[in-house]
């Protein structure tokens, strides 16, 4: 409202109580809030932080699709604290301005997509290169685990509470690889620990198969934050690793579950209705014979789609009859 500064809290929790709204304004006072709206204000807060809405990243919003008509300056340490003046530019050792020239325009001044996202795309593809030259001197899976926890170039490592490597026998004829860890995985250390997993438990079950005769994964090794989609630069800095993975536990089969899973392994667009039902060939970049790969819903899928339930069963049945 116009005129009026003011604050609605929504007070519900997830289990599925009644959700009350107050309204707090500017003449309340924070010395006016009473007990249970300071636990609203705290579940907001929580459920902000479960989304990723952790961190502020400016004061004021910023227009980002104004092109920028004239070089920036950056203050450097010596002009700290002192006021500086605009029009001049910061100053440096010698008197002069250091800049930073503007982004490259088009005739109408705009930037293209292309134009911004090349530089960073180069420097991502460099940097992948380098991790899955490094990754080809990792010998095993200790090794691998150890390379993979203090590698620094995904910032979910960051965010994550845990590193979920692997869980399953290392070496099962069957390799399951999903998309990335949830809250109960994350929490645990250990990939399909939540409602996901105790599906893909009895999704194993019906065909003979348990943790202790298949061996389990993730694309992403941390939890992206409120278990959003994970981004395709998080995807492609940890690929490397899924695929080094892969290479050294020499699996006779490979399980994808879920679009993310099968996409990234496969080299696909295509989502996983189209992909399962049939067989693929995923080719390891250093194993010379292709690992016969089938790709099917993932647990979660199933958990909101049960319809699609008799389609995994089909796949499943596929695979067992692969392995007989």
């Amino acid at each position: 409202m116009v005129g009026r500064r003011d604050l609605r809290v929504r007070d519900g929790n997830r289990s599925g109580g009644h959700a009350t709204t107050r309204v707090m304004t500017a003449g309340d006072g924070i010395g006016a809030a009473v007990p249970a709206d300071r636990a609203a204000l705290l579940a907001a807060l929580a459920w902000q932080v479960d989304i990723g809405a952790d961190e502020a990243v400016a004061d004021t919003p910023t227009d980002w699709s104004r092109p920028a008509s004239h070089p920036m300056t950056v203050p450097v340490a010596e002009n700290a604290g002192r006021s500086v003046d605009p029009g001049a530019g910061p100053a440096v050792p010698g008197g002069h301005p250091r800049e930073i020239a503007p982004r490259a325009q088009a005739a109408d001044g705009l930037m293209r997509p292309d134009q911004a996202a090349a530089p960073r795309t180069q420097g991502l593809q460099a940097r992948i290169g380098e991790t899955r030259e490094r990754l080809g001197r990792v010998a095993n899976l200790v090794a691998l685990a150890e390379s993979l926890d203090a590698y620094d170039g995904c910032t979910l490592k960051y965010t994550a509470t845990n590193l979920v490597f692997s869980d399953g026998n290392p070496n099962a004829r069957v390799m399951i690889v999903g998309e990335a860890p949830g809250e109960d995985e994350d929490r645990q250390g250990k990939p399909f620990v939540g409602p996901s997993g105790r599906l893909l438990d009895r999704m194993l079950a019906a065909i003979g198969l348990d943790r202790k005769t298949v061996y389990i994964t993730n694309i992403l090794p941390w939890r992206p934050p409120g278990n959003r989609n994970p981004t395709l630069a998080e995807i492609a800095v940890c690929q490397p690793f899924v695929e080094r993975h892969i290479e050294l536990a020499a699996p006779d089969c490979l399980l994808l579950l879920g679009a993310t899973a099968a996409r990234t392994l496969l080299g696909r667009t295509d989502g996983v209705m189209r992909l399962r039902g049939r067989w693929h060939a995923y080719r390891a970049p250093r194993r010379d014979i292709p690992v016969p790969t089938l790709a099917t819903f993932h647990p979660a899928y199933l958990l909101r789609t049960p319809g699609q339930k008799r389609a995994a069963w089909h796949d499943l049945r596929m695979l067992k009859r692969r392995l007989s």
